[in-house]
This record gives structure tokens, C-alpha cells and sequence, in this order.
């Protein structure tokens, strides 16, 4: 019998699966995808029973692979999702997605409030759109009666869980990306709780991230049994930075995958209110504080899809695509792209944001949008990384994960335009990683000479010098635009909705 463990990664356009062996080696992989529903403008919605169809998809192509139940699963999710159910755990409607900016304007009343400083510093989560405690606002403002009628409030992960064990709890790190738990005390912000016009009683129960459990009938999942532990795990982005090795001084984290984030390991807070660095916590001691970014993948999805109008994304079109760039040189010859195109988060937190190109001439053409589309997303993360580092906290490296990693144009173009050396531990999910490393560690298998034998392996990209210098000269350019333009975006935004 070969003990081996799955890492489960609710994400937002799939559930990717990995398992490994006590080794730390990918031994099998499954995703299953499904789709967002986007009903009206600014709406981006999920039938919370298809993730749990596709969970248990992942969990039975696992187990048709390996023929014999793990040792144990446990989970990393998407952040920030709400679904109101009843006391049974069914939905009563869809679950609301991160990408969800329906509360946007709640969101900036609150930031100008006097209590929105006092919020941020309990909860540490950016007063945005996509924070449950606006959603939960929203909702309640606007859908009356389905808000009063919820028996609880819960994420996409406590959904699951709830699946398999009928109990409402949810873990630390789901929480702390909440806006309505106090990162500092570990329980519920009776003030934020108020504000949402919840009682902490339509919340489920807060435990550790090493929470484990046993399901009471292997009947419940295809291919595991009673001795299966499950453990609770963490957010996505918290799990990203533990699988990548990067909750050491002085080494960050970079993910791109529909969202994309950069985020650094830290003993305490980072606080930063005019850019609203988010503080999450990876277990009881550890915070994962950074900014997040809407516009990743699925800034590239509506490149390929809506604006070249390609039918079928397949390896292929990818491939066209960066060598397309590779024809262009660094600064696509003026070209400037503000990759708002889901409004935005971190730093400039603004859900009335839009996508733009900037500076065209004759002179450009399809490839040069190609490639400064890329060049602003990397530039959009590089801002949330300049208001990540800190003098006390200077970020040396940074370990990079997501679907962007198959891409040595895009790769490299983010180490020119950061000017950061970027390592590439593995190519499996990071986050599903992460979540194995937390099922180790609640069982008590040493992870540290699993990480090291990861480090070994460690791929390093250098920055081009003169590359670096080129993106240096257009960064203060690209993060001006936003100011000029932010009063027209707004007055659009105004007309179109």
C-alpha cells in the first residue's frame, strides 16, 4: 500500500488536484473545469453544486489512478466567495465570486467612513468589492428578503466541507480574507459583524488550518474510506506561498492565474491603508500579507478570446501568441495597456476602473497589443509589489506559480519589468502544494526535507539589464495614467450602467 496525499485547490475556473507521495513527488493530477456566470454587469456568479461535482470529479480520477484511498486530503480555495444557505447547507443562490463588484460603491462609502481605518486594522482585509462584508451589505440592501431567509453565510470551501460533514466551520485563512474577522484575537469583529447586519451566529465556527476531520461513511466520496483525513487547509494564495517555500524573510511569492497576486510571509501585519495591503493568516502565527490584482489570466482570456476573437484557445493559440511578442521589443514601441478591465484592486482599489490603451499610432499593430497587454499586467503586479516592500522588509527573489509559468516570454518579460529575480520551484499547482504541506504537518510528517530537495530543484530567471532599464522609464508613465484617467472612467462607467 503506497500512503500518498492530495492537495484539493478550489479555484475559480477549476478544482485542480495533485497527490504526492511521503517523498513530496507528484505522483497524479486531475482538474475538472466550469464555468462564471455573469448575469449582469458587475455580477460574477457560481452554482456552488458544480465545484462540488467537480471536487468530487478530481477525488474519483485520483482514485481510478492510484486505486487506493489517500492518507489524507486537504484544501486551498479562492478567497472572498459568499453563498447564503439554509440550515441544511443548500444554497439558496449562487455564490458570489471575488470578481463580484456589485458592492463597489458600499465598498468606497466605507473606506471614507471614520470606521473604515478601524475595520481594516481588525481584519486586515482591503475594504473592496470583494470583501464579503460588502457583499454581505449588498445583499442585504438589495435582497432583502433572500438576506433575512439565510440560516448562514458561508465561502465555497465551507460549502464542501459542509458536504462532507454537515458542519459549518471554516478555517482561519478563509476568514481573515473576509473583512469580518479579527486577525489578531482569531474570532469574529463583533463591529465589522455589525456593519454586515450579521450576528456571528449566521457565521460558521473559525478553527486552525491544520482542523481535521473523518468522514463517517466512505459512501459520502468515490475512493476514499473512514481512515481518510481531511484536513481544513487554507486560501489559495496563503497555500501558493507555503508550497513555493516563500514564507521566508526577504523571498515573495508571485502568482498569475485568472487573478494574480504577490504576496510575502510575515510574523506580524503589514499595514498599509492608502494601498490596502491584505493580511491573511496561514495558520494561528503566520501572516500572508501583499496585494492582489483582478486582471491575470483573465485579462489574457479576453485578449485572445474577445479581442483577437479566436473561437478555440487551445496550446496552439498560446504559442502564436508569445511568439507574436517575441517580435516586438521591450516597451511595445509606446504602447501603454491599463489592464483594468475588471475594475482593479490593489494598490489603486477602484471598481469603476477600466482597460485602456494608451499612445497608439500607426506604427502599431496587432502584435504590439499583444505584447503591452502583457506588459501591463506585469506592470500591475509590480505596483502592488513596490507597495509590498518595505526598507525593513526588501524582497530579494521571488518564487513565481500559476499558469503563466509555461511561458518563458511571459516569465521573462515579469522578471525585465520588476527587475527581481524570479525562481521557479515546481511546475504543479502551488497552492495544492501548500495545502499538502499543512495535511503533513497536521499528521506529523516533517516537511523540511521535502522543501529542501524542492529548493534543490529551484529553476532562477534573471532580469535583462537593459530591459529592466527600458520598463523603468515607462513605470511612472503607465502608473500616472490611471490618475489622468480615473475622472473619465468613472463618468463612463456612470453612462454605461
Amino acid at each position: 500500500m503506497q500512503n500518498y496525499f492530495v492537495g484539493i485547490d478550489l479555484g475559480t475556473g477549476s478544482t485542480k488536484a495533485v497527490a504526492v507521495d511521503l517523498n513530496g513527488k507528484t505522483i497524479a493530477t486531475a482538474q475538472s473545469y466550469y464555468p462564471t456566470n455573469n448575469p449582469k454587469p458587475g455580477h460574477s456568479e457560481q452554482n456552488p453544486e458544480i465545484i462540488w461535482q467537480a471536487f468530487v470529479n478530481c477525488i474519483s480520477k485520483i482514485h481510478t489512478n492510484l486505486n487506493q484511498a489517500p492518507t489524507a486530503i486537504s484544501f486551498s480555495s479562492a478567497m472572498h466567495s459568499i453563498i447564503p444557505v439554509n440550515e441544511n447547507g443548500n444554497a439558496l443562490a449562487d455564490a458570489m465570486l471575488w470578481s463580484d463588484s456589485r458592492s463597489g460603491d458600499i465598498a468606497q462609502s466605507i473606506r471614507q467612513s471614520a470606521q473604515g481605518e478601524d475595520i481594516y486594522q481588525h481584519t486586515g482585509t482591503a475594504i473592496y468589492a470583494m470583501s464579503p462584508l460588502c457583499k454581505l451589505i449588498w445583499l442585504r440592501e438589495n435582497s432583502g428578503e433572500l438576506f433575512n431567509s439565510a440560516h448562514k453565510f458561508i465561502s465555497v470551501k465551507e460549502y464542501v466541507w459542509f458536504k462532507l460533514f454537515g458542519v459549518f466551520e471554516v478555517d482561519y485563512s478563509i476568514a481573515s480574507a473576509m473583512g469580518l474577522f479579527d486577525i489578531l484575537e482569531l474570532k469574529w469583529y463583533d463591529k465589522a459583524c455589525a456593519l454586515a447586519g450579521v450576528d456571528v451566529s449566521r457565521l460558521s465556527t473559525p478553527v486552525n488550518t491544520n482542523h481535521k476531520r473523518y468522514v463517517a461513511s466512505a459512501d459520502i466520496l468515490p475512493g476514499i474510506d473512514t481512515q481518510t483525513a481531511f484536513i481544513i487547509g487554507a486560501s489559495d494564495g496563503c497555500c501558493a506561498n507555503l508550497g513555493g517555500n516563500a514564507v521566508r524573510s526577504g523571498v515573495g511569492a508571485l502568482t498569475i492565474g485568472t487573478s494574480g497576486a504577490v504576496r510575502v510571509g510575515s510574523k506580524v501585519p503589514v499595514y498599509n491603508y492608502d494601498a490596502m495591503t491584505f493580511n491573511y493568516l496561514l495558520n494561528a502565527h503566520t501572516f500572508i500579507c501583499g496585494g492582489a490584482v483582478n486582471n491575470g489570466g483573465a485579462a489574457v482570456n479576453w485578449l485572445l478570446k474577445d479581442f483577437l476573437k479566436l473561437e478555440q484557445v487551445i496550446d496552439e493559440t498560446y504559442k502564436y501568441l508569445f511568439k507574436a511578442i517575441d517580435t516586438v521589443k521591450p516597451g511595445s514601441d509606446g504602447l501603454v495597456f491599463l489592464p483594468y478591465l475588471y475594475g482593479e484592486r490593489a494598490p489603486v482599489w477602484d471598481a469603476k476602473s477600466s482597460g485602456a490603451f494608451v499612445n497608439i499610432n500607426y506604427k502599431h499593430q496587432q502584435q504590439h497589443f499583444l505584447r503591452a497587454a502583457l506588459e501591463g499586467i506585469c506592470f500591475a503586479l509590480n505596483d502592488v509589489l513596490n507597495a509590498v516592500e518595505t526598507p525593513d522588509q526588501p524582497i530579494e527573489e521571488i518564487v513565481i506559480s500559476g499558469g503563466f509559468i509555461s511561458s518563458p516570454t511571459w516569465v521573462q518579460l515579469l522578471a525585465d519589468i520588476t527587475g527581481k529575480k524570479l525562481v521557479l520551484l515546481q511546475s504543479d499547482d502551488a497552492s495544492a502544494i501548500g495545502a499538502i504541506y499543512l495535511a503533513m504537518e497536521a499528521l506529523d510528517v516533517d516537511i523540511k526535507e521535502i522543501m529542501n530537495n524542492e529548493a534543490a530543484g529551484r529553476v532562477v530567471i534573471e532580469p535583462n539589464v537593459e530591459a529592466h532599464a527600458t520598463y523603468s522609464k515607462i513605470f511612472p508613465i503607465y502608473k500616472k495614467l490611471y490618475s489622468d484617467l480615473k475622472l473619465s472612467m468613472h463618468q463612463l462607467h456612470s453612462l454605461n450602467n
